[in-house]
């Protein structure tokens, strides 16, 4: 029998794949969500090859009805989830005089809003059984940083830090923790693409200010949000980590 019961939202790809096989390596059952289909449906094959235990659902996050019927089925199998990570995220390259409501609000029903969907459909049966963590991804260009013409990502990445502070407070006494991650520079999808972000050869030319010497991979951040998960950190509750080789207090 698998250990507990984890959601990953964007688990198709990138640090949601990563972490996905981080904790079916740790013995729990994963449930793999996206909207990608295909990529999710391999990360849950790969896992079960691997003899661990995973079923995919497809998920939009930007859909009430759509977390609303993934959270209820996943419950009506197993149980109240033990462990949810909102990783689903979009960012897309939009300079100011571009950025019309609707690419504003995308980002932010995707980025910060799905989060909220996600937690609120599974709330109630975590706090019935009086447990769980939830681990929310935020990003240093929202945490710490700002990102040029990124603004409506980073103000939702900023965003997912006081959803992390003020759900951790409302649900502690329910015995459940709710902690985020800020990741640095990593290679995944979304920081190779040369459209929207630093592309191949930008990405590694942030190696050079970084102190760590090279940029993160996703196996880097799942292991964090693995050990946040875990009764490992029982005693943490309400804190967003930067994960970036030492970029914030290396980079003067």
């Amino acid at each position: 029998m698998a250990d507990k019961t984890v959601l990953i939202t964007g688990a198709g790809i990138g640090i949601g794949r990563a972490t996905a096989h981080a904790f079916a390596k740790a013995g729990h059952r994963v449930i793999v969500t996206d909207i990608l289909e295909t990529e999710g449906s391999a990360v849950a094959a790969e896992i079960q090859a691997a003899g661990g235990e995973a079923d995919f659902h497809r998920m939009d996050v930007t859909s009430t009805a759509a977390t609303d019927k993934t959270v209820k089925q996943v419950e009506e199998a197993f149980g109240a989830l033990d462990i949810i990570v909102c990783n689903a995220g979009i960012a897309h390259k939009v300079p100011l005089d571009q950025l019309t409501d609707e690419k504003w609000d995308h980002t932010f029903d995707v980025d910060l809003k799905g989060m909220l969907r996600v937690v609120r459909a599974a709330a109630p049966a975590m706090r019935d059984k009086r447990a769980g963590s939830i681990v929310c991804l935020s990003s240093i260009m929202g945490y710490v940083y700002g990102w040029d013409e990124h603004v409506h990502y980073s103000a939702a990445k900023s965003g997912v830090v006081g959803f992390v502070r003020a759900l951790s407070v409302e649900l502690a006494a329910s015995g459940i923790r709710v902690n985020g991650v800020a990741p640095g520079y990593i290679r995944t999808a979304q920081a190779l693409s040369t459209v929207h972000s630093l592309g191949p050869e930008g990405l590694e030319q942030a190696a050079g200010f970084i102190p760590m010497g090279r940029v993160g991979e996703p196996e880097d951040i799942a292991d964090v949000i693995l050990f946040l998960a875990s009764d490992a950190a029982r005693y943490i509750t309400g804190q967003v980590i930067a994960v970036d080789g030492g970029l914030l207090v290396g980079r003067y």
